[in-house]
């Protein structure tokens, strides 16, 4: 028992420590997941999404530094039923999610481990197991350690994950899971392999036969049945290939032109997804690195998904010298995690992306 509590702890601790850390990496899309949870239709707590990003990082950090307890056997009845409460509360959140199809992606690795909703959920009833587990052999969890360097490490651990949330906060994640990753071309990431599997769709055809209702089950061919047709009902049993990158449209009055400035040889986005949100004093050097790029021989274009009034609003008060295409909100918070954020394109390859802080560290060739 000693040697089987001892595996469980190392493996359910290690779990925490690296679920924890991606989305340290990435507090803001966390963030973002957190408000799907909170919205109208889900949880119906909208309250609570103007703390998104004050609940993401008290999670991720505590997430973290569970682990470590765990791990070297800090304060175990205390770090043991934190962690009990922690799953069962995650476990009912992914069931939620999974049963009534609310939330699609958990969020539960970040960007980089994407799962279903059942998957989330299946992944979180083995983590309840073991913790259970864990609490029912819990006098098997000793301290590594001795008292002093225990509570070194946990000081250490605290003000590591501060420091790191600070440094991701005030600038950008410093691993990018995203599909848009400097280095990545967009028109590239929007393909699909000749080869990729298609969505398989089940269909279940209903007719009038002799007075009787009959339900005939097919894969899409249209079944050959001596009755009135009254209706069909389809359901997809298996998804198909999805692009990396996708929702990616650069318009403008209903025309998309998002092929044609992938092909600009030097592009300067500036992406802002809501111009309510964003820091708008930063459009003062905005507007300075844009006249310095068109100088320079690059294409301007703001990207947001904020109304026109707002964006010819904002053009006019910071004297911008270049026009606002319509992108899909969530489309641009994938993009970067900055509102606003300037990103520089190749013929749709990332060259260079930055938060509105690191701006004046952008190098324009």
């Amino acid at each position: 028992m000693r040697y089987i509590i001892g595996i469980v702890r190392i493996f359910v601790g290690i779990l925490f420590i690296i679920s924890g850390f991606i989305k340290l990496n990435d507090p803001v899309g966390f963030s973002f997941k957190l408000e799907e949870y909170f919205s109208q239709g889900v949880l119906d707590l909208p309250v609570l999404i103007p703390y998104a990003l004050a609940i993401s990082i008290v999670v991720v950090i505590l997430e973290v530094l569970l682990g470590v307890m765990l791990i070297i056997g800090f304060k175990v009845k205390l770090t043991l039923w934190s962690l009990l409460g922690m799953i069962i509360f995650f476990t009912f959140l992914t069931f939620y999610s999974a049963y009534y199809n609310k939330v699609t992606d958990c969020g539960c690795f970040g960007d980089a481990v994407k799962l279903t909703p059942w998957e989330s959920f299946t992944k979180d009833v083995v983590l309840l197991v073991l913790i259970v587990l864990l609490v029912y052999g819990r006098k098997y969890i000793t301290p590594f350690f001795r008292s002093f360097m225990t509570k070194a490490i946990m000081l250490i651990s605290f003000f590591a994950c501060g420091l790191y949330t600070y440094q991701v906060l005030n600038h950008l994640p410093v691993i990018d899971f995203r599909p848009y990753e400097i280095g990545k071309n967009i028109e590239e990431g929007m393909g699909i392999p000749e080869n990729a599997p298609k969505a398989i769709f089940e269909y279940a055809w209903k007719f009038n036969v002799n007075g009787q209702e009959q339900i005939i089950v097919t894969n899409g061919d249209y079944p050959s049945v001596d009755g009135e047709f009254v209706g069909v009902e389809t359901d997809e049993i298996q998804k198909g290939y999805e692009p990396p990158v996708h929702d990616f449209t650069i318009e403008q009055k209903g025309e998309d032109f998002a092929m044609s400035l992938l092909q600009e040889p030097k592009l300067l986005m500036v992406i802002a997804y809501d111009l309510r949100k964003s820091n708008l004093e930063i459009f003062s050097k905005i507007g300075e690195l844009a006249n310095n790029g068109k100088e320079k021989g690059y294409k301007v274009i703001g990207m947001s998904a904020s109304g026109p009034e707002q964006t010819e609003s904002l053009i006019k008060d910071y004297g911008l010298n270049f026009e606002f295409y319509f992108t899909d909100e969530t489309t641009l918070k994938t993009i970067v995690r900055s509102n606003p954020g300037v990103l520089i394109l190749e013929k749709g390859t990332i060259k260079d992306k930055v938060h509105y802080n690191d701006i004046e560290d952008l190098r324009l060739n």
